[in-house]
């Protein structure tokens, strides 16, 4: 999640020159990538 908060954040202050923007879309990116490395886990038998 900090890894997609930290690119979002660049991303917004870069190309939207929008903090509030490039935090939420931070956001938007950390939760899909857990949720993405989340199924590959199920898939794969590693759930705890």
């Amino acid at each position: 999640m900090s890894l997609g908060l930290s690119l979002g954040v660049v991303f917004g202050l870069l190309f939207l020159d929008n903090l509030a923007l490039g935090i939420s879309f931070g956001f938007s990116i950390g939760i899909a990538i857990g949720i993405g490395l989340d199924v590959d886990a199920k898939k794969k038998g590693r759930t705890i």
